[in-house]
């Protein structure tokens, strides 16, 4: 059987965006679950952050992946993936030259596209978490990713969070990042219907939304319709492994104990321990994550 380059799966991204279609991605985290998601027919898949943050380190999503480990996992999925991968690369891992290091080196990892949020990551001394960069700023790493990658069919893709600002300044980002080079948007926080209608008049770009499963954006044709091309649903597949593990694992050594029936959420936080990481950043940073 004849492989699909990572060129070849870049065309094929740029085809789902150009598309009047909703595709919903497959959370991939390994080889295994890239070869399964494009067996099962999936037009992508994405590789999370928070992912990659549980799947390499065991930690929250709390902007500790270093870019060598994120790169690295991606690297091990796009050696066998034959469905396009989109990178959740965060900030950059950094300013506007980090970015263009971002690019390059998950530009050579395969993946077919690339998220680069305006959040300001990691979390600075008495800031939120939440906390957004400058228009300005964010514009300057979208230009700075676009100059970056050798490929011009890998999609770079600017991600900013509707549900922290007003409907008018999501759209001043979004052209901002539009003129700025951007291939697509992607956007977070976005309520209902109502919210993504008033946000997408007018934008030319393909949008990419992470629902997080919100029933009330569960209408594909009616995303379709508003510009929606991908829609991140959320990470179940991972979840659904480490609660398979867990039990697995319980069940051989025939233990029977208080977090038996624990769900996959609640089995990520009791091995992830994100109260420590909260502590401490209350003492060092000012900040309560």
């Amino acid at each position: 059987m004849s492989r699909l380059s990572h060129q070849q799966l870049r065309v094929e991204f740029r085809k789902l965006l150009a598309s009047e279609s909703c595709y919903h991605t497959a959370s991939v985290f390994d080889p295994m679950s890239a070869r399964i998601a494009a067996d099962l027919g999936f037009e992508a898949g994405i590789l999370g952050g928070s992912v990659a943050s549980l799947q390499v380190l065991a930690a929250p999503d709390f902007a500790l992946i270093t870019l060598s480990e994120f790169t690295e996992q991606a690297t091990r999925i796009g050696r066998v993936a034959q469905l396009p991968i989109i990178a959740d690369a965060d900030h950059g891992y950094g300013n506007a030259l980090n970015v263009m290091r971002t690019v390059a080196e998950l530009e050579r990892s395969g993946v077919a596209a690339l998220t680069i949020e305006d959040t300001l990551l990691p979390a600075q001394f008495g800031r939120k978490s939440t906390d957004l960069i400058s228009i300005e700023e964010g514009s300057g790493k979208i230009k700075a990713a676009i100059e970056s990658r050798v490929d011009p069919e890998l999609v770079i893709i600017a991600r900013t969070n509707a549900g922290t600002l007003s409907v008018e300044h999501v759209r001043t980002r979004i052209k901002a990042y539009t003129e700025a080079g951007a291939d697509g948007i992607c956007l977070v926080g976005v309520k209902d219907f109502a919210h993504l209608e008033q946000i997408a008049e007018g934008v030319e770009l393909p949008l990419m939304l992470v629902t997080y499963g919100n029933p009330e954006l569960s209408d594909s044709q009616r995303l379709a319709s508003l510009g929606v091309r991908i829609v991140v649903a959320g990470h179940a597949a991972y979840f659904a492994s480490i609660k398979a593990t867990y039990d697995c694992l319980r069940e051989q050594r025939n233990v029977t104990c208080s977090t038996s029936d624990l769900s996959a959420t609640e089995l990520t936080h009791t091995y992830t321990r994100p109260e420590r990481y909260q502590v401490w950043a209350k003492e060092f940073m000012n900040v309560d994550e």
